[in-house]
């Protein structure tokens, strides 16, 4: 008689590891996926995130785990040394942890009751706390957000929060000197520029579902399933003819094919959107394979290039990713769940597409690694991926 195979649950990474992101006790790039180690049960994960150089782990308990760079305290855990495993981070009070999203050396959580915390580098107002904080290794209060938010966003050097009633905040003046350089003598707007959540104007007429953030741009999802987007348009993301937009503008339908949009996703550079068909469209940046075009045309302009790589500015569909279930977009990576199969594609310079090699990837292959497993979640952080993945107990694709 057969035996029963039983499934477990096995979290990989892969990727950038100089700080030891990858949390697997060690501070080594790996090009292939492997175990993550340290204090979780990986059959209770239900979010995988990253940042410049740390990873953060959900339980379905609530509670928030980290590992990696920590220069500026950007893990929570009430010090500044590199951590090579997820640990828990402390949260006294707090309840449970909704939402994380990493920056480059910060970090925003979400609680459960709608409170937003913030810790690591504050040098450009990025945690939405007093200026004069320099970076805290204890996650902060963003008291003057009043109202409960519903979603948070980091960027490089700034933070997005959309709110209960549909409004949107940004703090942190990343932006700043992007705005300033292109619209002088124009004065930079406030929201641009403060160090406080500052509520986002042109969107009053809109109800803000979810926020996302690039590096230099910012996104906001609206319930009705329309994008807005605002700031640095040096690399075409914003799909507009200006430099730099202050305000938010509505991307046009008609280039999704009318279609209304129920995930959007950010790289650096790049965006990527799944409309309510299941069609798959990506934009922005171009120079490392991340839109994923290469082999179906990718339709760009004489002058869709720059002098730092080329750029396609206006959406494309991705055909091999119709149906999508998930997508992760690291700083210029990707990864993405179809058929129930791990796709990657963009930069590997670190060995964050998985496939062994340091050789950029400019279509969505299958990771070849994760091939036999079942894939629950995924996640990104600037240079290195994450699976939660189920494997039958006596099949173990990655050791």
């Amino acid at each position: 008689m057969e035996g029963t195979q039983l499934s477990k649950c096995v979290l990989y990474t892969w990727g950038a590891n100089s700080s030891g992101q990858l949390g697997q006790g060690h501070t080594e790039d790996q090009a292939e996926p492997r175990r993550a180690h340290g204090g979780l049960q990986a059959e209770q994960v239900r979010c995988i995130t990253g940042g410049g150089g740390h990873s953060a782990v959900i339980t379905e308990s609530g509670d928030l785990l980290m590992c990696g760079h920590n220069h500026k305290g950007q893990l929570g855990l009430s010090h500044t040394s590199e951590v090579i495993t997820f640990q828990p981070c402390p949260l006294s009070g707090c309840g449970r942890v909704q939402q994380v999203s990493c920056g480059w050396d910060f970090s925003v959580i979400l609680t459960g009751d709608g409170r937003v915390l913030a810790c690591g580098s504050n040098a450009f107002g990025q945690l939405g706390v007093s200026p004069g904080i320099s970076h805290s290794a204890e996650p902060l209060h963003v008291k003057t957000l009043n109202e409960p938010v519903t979603s948070v966003a980091a960027g490089l050097r700034h933070a997005l929060a959309s709110t209960a009633s549909g409004c949107v905040y940004q703090w942190g003046t990343g932006l700043s000197s992007h705005a300033k350089r292109l619209l002088s003598p124009q004065p930079v707007p406030a929201h641009l520029s403060s160090k406080e959540p500052c509520l986002v104007p042109g969107l009053d007429h809109v109800t803000a579902q979810k926020v996302v953030s690039g590096s230099s741009h910012c996104i906001c999802l609206t319930v009705k399933g329309d994008v807005f987007l605002w700031g640095s348009n040096k690399h075409g993301q914003l799909v507009s003819e200006s430099l730099f937009l202050t305000l938010p503008v509505a991307l046009d339908r008609s280039l999704l094919r009318g279609e209304r949009v129920t995930h959007v996703h950010s790289g650096w550079t790049h965006l990527i959107t799944k409309t309510e068909s299941g069609r798959v469209f990506t934009w922005g940046r171009s120079n490392y394979g991340q839109l994923g075009l290469t082999n179906q045309g990718t339709e760009k302009e004489p002058d869709d290039s720059t002098s730092s790589g080329q750029t396609v500015s206006r959406p494309v569909e991705v055909k091999a990713l119709f149906g999508a279930t998930q997508i992760a977009c690291g700083s210029e990576h990707n990864l993405a769940v179809v058929g129930g199969r791990i796709f990657s594609w963009g930069w590997n310079e670190h060995g964050m597409c998985g496939d062994g090699s340091l050789c950029d990837i400019t279509e969505p292959q299958p990771v070849p690694g994760l091939t036999d497993a079942t894939v629950l979640l995924i996640g990104c952080g600037a240079g290195h991926s994450m699976a939660l993945c189920s494997l039958k107990s006596n099949k173990d694709s990655a050791s």
